[in-house]
């Protein structure tokens, strides 16, 4: 069950990639708290999550200027 949850979100967040800057935030958010949620828990899924939703904006533009 964790694993298709895990799963779901992670595609989502790449469906996300491309949008803007809130959207970047949920998605963000979402795999910041999956991650966080297995590697430590419900106090993981919440700092997972606020981490996420900070950064990513940041990780989205680095990826871009990456790829080009």
């Amino acid at each position: 069950m964790k694993t298709s949850i895990l799963i779901g979100v992670a595609a989502m967040a790449l469906g996300l990639a491309a949008c803007n800057t809130v959207e970047q935030r949920v998605g963000g958010a979402a795999v910041g708290a999956g991650t966080g949620a297995v590697v430590g828990g419900p106090v993981g899924a919440v700092a997972g999550g606020a981490v996420g939703a900070v950064s990513a904006p940041t990780v989205v533009r680095a990826t871009r200027r990456a790829t080009r």
